[in-house]
């Protein structure tokens, strides 16, 4: 009885980390369910303060991602990954992502890296053609090269994650 008693309490406690269906926000697709964890984001928050302001706050984020997802799409080497994507979730989750690494007033409510990528079967060359999109969407929101380095530099460890072949 003890156990049953344990083993239910312990759901409820948890229940609330996992993504629901019914929680699904406007204009996107329903996904399986996760964890959500900031531990998710692939990497922690930078110790640098007034790095995300140096980013813009969260306008130049937000301008720095869909300018990524629009060179993506538009960019033969990989448009054919982001066509297939659920394109309001990828810009909500990658600007939750970047506010949060680059320690804005963010939490990450996307899945892992492997887990979202796991079907795209991302190659090496791929993976670097969006970090070349990345460094254009930042150039072009006069990011200083330093401060671009360091969040190129969180996000580098993940190629491992996200290159499947």
């Amino acid at each position: 009885m003890k156990l049953r008693i344990l083993l239910a309490a312990a759901f409820c406690l948890s229940a609330p980390a996992f993504s629901q269906e019914a929680d699904v926000p406007p204009g996107e697709l329903p996904v399986d369910p996760y964890v959500i964890s900031n531990e998710n984001a692939g990497a922690a928050p930078l110790p640098d303060e007034d790095l995300y302001e140096v980013f813009g706050g969260e306008a130049g984020v937000s301008r720095i991602v869909d300018d990524l997802v629009e060179r993506s799409l538009n960019d033969p080497r990989i448009a054919d990954i982001f066509a297939a994507s659920d394109l309001v979730r990828l810009r909500r989750t990658l600007k939750e992502q970047f506010c949060f690494i680059l320690a804005g007033p963010c939490d990450y409510t996307g899945m892992d890296m492997a887990s979202s990528h796991k079907d795209h079967g991302i190659t090496n060359r791929e993976f670097n053609a969006l970090v070349e999109n990345l460094q254009h969407a930042m150039n072009a929101e006069s990011v200083p090269f330093r401060a671009q380095n360091k969040l190129l530099a969180a996000l580098a460890p993940m190629q491992r994650d996200v290159v499947t072949r």
